[in-house]
């Protein structure tokens, strides 16, 4: 049987129906305000056009609505519009459940929430009245004045301000975009934090890598990252917290940091780093190491700190070691407090108390600095208190000191050597390289000697040179040794002292990441799937369309 009345009548039926409840008082029922015809049926009431309820501070409008007055729930149907009277947050839909009782309400179809800037599009999203918690299914998007933010599952805490993000997420900013799968993100100060990997190229093209998650504040542009790497086409930067301000293009790396410069292939190692990216400036300390990359070799170098400059002047292209500093390469080897490495070109220079070694030479002096031509040593130059010791085939030590000298190499080892000042050179004289015959001491201004394995083949002296050879019978320590003389060798240092101070773990290229995986695009349930889920719950399902009823109904 069929109910009609005018709509005066209806709204005197409304508030009669209503009339038990205590004034003043806030009611868990849902009430009706108005609709243009209401029409009963079995079990529930149907509100057919311009359909408006209340439940306590909600609003609920749609094109119609079937009302289980007694289980004081609703289905609402075309337009569905909730909004809330005391907070800015209004949800919309094509259809949606409401239940009084939970103050659950079910959203389902082109369904859209707002709240003040930040609004989430999705097609399944249970809201929590009580809680005021907003779940959806099968992909959200949620957008507001700085970003767009996807996943195929997300809560949405409205008075924390908090979505929590799960499952194939993306954060669209316009100047990065992050995928992860399991981010936070704080809609008042705009801020998101992330678990496990996460994935973010800028808008120039860098990568940004954090195996265990990262925090970042996107109105101060701040990045945090756990286990993270940043990779340019200059540059790559890992530590296990890094921090990166890209206002400032400045990083910060503490735990196992390291900087590499894929043009000079350079890689600095520490246990703390900053970087200036706009400057190409590094500092780097806590057990410092530097790999300098050759094509057939690698030069090691430990210190205390290191700091790296590579602006675009050539004079100001540098890498500077201090505190406690050693070298080591195939074909070399040294030590000295502090070092200068000259990118522009390829020069070394070592200050306090250097020593360098060359396969069998020492050589030592006040500072010096030595040059490396196709990836080995070609010439060092020693200033003050200059002095080399050569081993010949028969472990007799060969001596050359002076105010200042000159080292050439040849394959590695010293074919000459320049001595200018107060030269003094002491060496052995051998008979077919297998008998000591005796020494030669020599003093003169500028010494010139040239080398055959250590062995000196040839030796021109400056003017009037003071010379003494002591047969082998009269060699003793005095006679063979020049003042100064001091064989370093047990300070060499090799690639195990190296590995003793830091032995870094290569970074695996090829660890999963989320650079290559495409934007996801999930499958949305249908109308019909939609249809049999609320049938699974109990409802009435839904076959026809609204327009069909409203006019059987008229």
């Amino acid at each position: 049987m069929t109910i009609r009345f005018p709509f005066i009548a209806m709204l005197c039926f409304l508030s009669l129906s209503f009339s038990g409840e205590s004034f003043g008082q806030q009611t868990t029922t849902l009430e009706i305000n108005k609709a243009d015809l209401l029409k009963g049926a079995s079990g529930f009431e149907r509100l057919l056009g311009n359909v408006e309820m209340k439940h306590q501070n909600s609003l609920i409008f749609c094109d119609s609505a079937h009302f289980y007055r007694t289980e004081n729930r609703a289905q609402l149907f075309g337009k569905v519009r909730i909004e809330d009277i005391e907070d800015p947050i209004t949800t919309t839909s094509a259809y949606a459940e409401y239940d009084g009782n939970t103050k659950v309400a079910k959203l389902r179809n082109n369904v859209i929430f707002t709240n003040q800037e930040t609004t989430l599009y999705t097609d399944y999203l249970d809201y929590n009245r009580e809680t005021n918690i907003a779940t959806y299914f099968n992909e959200g998007r949620v957008v507001d004045s700085t970003n767009v933010l996807t996943s195929e599952r997300g809560v949405y805490e409205v008075n924390l301000e908090r979505i929590t993000f799960r499952q194939n997420v993306v954060l669209v900013n316009p100047d990065y975009t992050m995928k992860t799968n399991n981010l936070i993100y704080l809609t008042i100060p705009k801020t998101s934090e992330t678990k496990g990997l996460t994935n973010i190229v800028s808008k120039e093209g860098y990568k940004l890598d954090a195996q265990k998650g990262s925090f970042y504040d996107t109105q101060q542009k701040q990045f945090r990252f756990f286990d993270g790497i940043v990779e340019t086409e200059e540059s790559r930067i890992k530590a296990q917290e890094l921090f990166y301000d890209e206002g400032k293009a400045y990083y910060e790396g503490k735990e196992d940091v390291r900087v590499l410069n894929k043009e000079r292939q350079v890689e600095v190692y520490g246990d703390f780093g900053k970087y200036w990216e706009d400057r190409k400036y590094s500092l780097v300390h806590g057990n410092a190491l530097v790999r300098k990359y050759f094509e057939r070799d690698t030069l090691f170098m430990i210190a205390d700190t290191l700091i790296s400059q590579d602006s675009e002047a050539d004079t100001a292209k540098y890498l500077l070691a201090f505190n406690s500093v050693k070298l080591t390469k195939t074909d070399l080897a040294g030590i000295a407090d502090s070092l200068v490495y000259n990118y522009s070109d390829s020069s070394i220079r070592l200050f306090q108390d250097p020593v360098m070694w060359n396969q069998k030479s020492q050589i030592s002096a006040d500072s010096m600095v030595f040059f490396i031509a196709n990836e080995e040593l070609d010439r060092v130059f020693m200033k003050d208190k200059a002095f080399a010791i050569m081993p010949d085939t028969l472990l007799n030590y060969n001596q050359m000191k002076g105010r200042q000298m000159t080292g050439y190499f040849a394959e590695g080892e010293m074919e000459s050597l320049l001595i200018e000042g107060n030269g003094e050179s002491l060496y052995f004289a051998l008979e077919a390289d297998t008998l000591t015959q005796g020494v030669n001491r020599i003093l003169s201004a500028n010494i010139k000697l040239t080398f055959i394995d250590g062995a000196i083949r040839k030796a021109n002296f400056g003017i009037r040179p003071d010379g003494k050879f002591t047969p082998v019978q009269k060699i003793d320590e005095k006679v063979s040794r020049l003042d100064g003389f001091n064989w370093r060798i047990a300070e060499k240092p090799d690639q195990n002292v190296i590995d003793a101070w830091r032995k870094p773990v290569e970074i695996d290229l090829e660890a999963e990441n989320l650079f290559d995986e495409p934007d996801v695009k999930l499958e949305l349930p249908t109308d019909a799937q939609i249809q049999e889920n609320l049938g699974k719950s109990g409802l009435v399902p839904i076959k026809k369309s609204l327009t069909p009823l409203i006019k059987k109904g008229n």
